[in-house]
């Protein structure tokens, strides 16, 4: 499943300011509810939920909330760099920049977690972690992750 399939041009934060995971969570929500038409606070709850269950900070600088959400039919993902790295209580220990939010339906069941691997696969990819780190706007952020989901495809 290409990430591009997940992830359209217009969920893209290139550079989001933000001072704390919280913080992080609350903007993302906010952006994801903008573009799905979910309520904002369900969305930042579901989100804070599954963050207490154990961190999404997956290591590398790398972070992929993500929850299940009712009444809502298809993935939908959004991808952040953030402005500078924050902690996010990573499995690593190290501050995490490169943020991968990933929404799915309560009745995703094997979707979703295949799903969260392709995203963790290509994230933790060294070189297209350097290419998203150093890319500037939201065009060739998603190029980027289009141009990588296309790649690994084969």
């Amino acid at each position: 499943m290409p990430l591009s399939d997940l992830v359209a041009p217009n969920a893209i934060l290139p550079a989001l300011k933000v001072n704390s995971k919280k913080q992080a969570i609350q903007e993302l929500a906010a952006r994801a509810a903008e573009l799905t038409g979910l309520a904002e606070r369900d969305v930042f709850d579901t989100l804070l939920q599954r963050e207490r269950l154990g961190s999404t900070g997956v290591g590398s600088g790398i972070a992929i909330p993500h929850g299940k959400m009712p009444k809502f039919d298809h993935l939908f993902g959004l991808f952040a760099r953030l402005d500078r790295p924050i902690d996010f209580d990573a499995l690593d220990g190290e501050p995490v920049d490169l943020v991968f939010l990933l929404l799915a339906p309560e009745t995703a069941g094997a979707d979703h977690l295949k799903a969260l691997a392709r995203v963790a696969r290509v994230l933790r990819d060294p070189l297209t972690a350097q290419k998203l780190r150093t890319s500037r706007d939201a065009s060739a952020l998603y190029a980027v992750l289009a141009q990588q989901a296309a790649s690994t495809a084969a």
